[in-house]
């Protein structure tokens, strides 16, 4: 099983979008948003990229919340299965305890990934760029509750720049 997570994506609509069907382009299966989604025009391409997803209503999306029936989006902790793997979802680093298989979150807009007491916490960083010139998501894999992290990244300070990606060590 292949997820994307992405997060804070505040109003780079363009980003977001790249992002998302590189995911695609990558065969993943799944799509995370750990919030600070911002616009209902993000929310559109979640659904239009044609994959489940799951998102979570971040500090910056007060206003979206008449949007919850509409969209896949729920308050944070939100806590679901892909499959047999749990999953709890947030985007203020709250609640990170080992309580699932999968702990994701953002709102830091810094990449993290560690393996900890059976437990992968993962923030895919920031898709916005805004604290630094860096638009960054990630995908996971699963092979077994054994987990390969890849890490996606465009410096938007060079012109031209295309995203790569690289496998973390974790």
């Amino acid at each position: 099983m292949k997820i994307g997570i992405v997060s804070d994506s505040h109003k780079k609509i363009a980003l977001l979008n790249d992002a998302l069907n590189i995911l695609k382009k990558d065969r993943a299966e799944f799509i995370i948003h750990a919030g600070d989604i911002v616009l209902e025009e993000s929310l559109k391409l979640l659904e239009k990229i044609g994959l489940p997803y799951k998102a979570v209503f971040g500090n910056n999306d007060f206003h979206l919340l008449n949007l919850a029936n509409r969209y896949n989006i729920a308050n944070e902790p939100h806590y679901f299965n892909i499959d047999d793997i749990s999953v709890k979802l947030m985007h203020l680093p709250y609640y990170l305890n080992g309580d699932s298989d999968i702990v994701v979150f953002g709102h830091t807009h810094f990449f993290e990934s560690e393996y900890k007491n059976n437990t992968l916490y993962i923030n895919p960083g920031e898709i916005c760029a805004r604290k630094k010139p860096i638009s960054e998501f990630a995908m996971i894999e699963n092979r077994d509750k054994n987990w390969d992290v890849y890490h996606y990244e465009k410096d938007m300070s060079k012109e031209n720049a295309k995203y790569t990606c690289k496998k973390v060590e974790i």
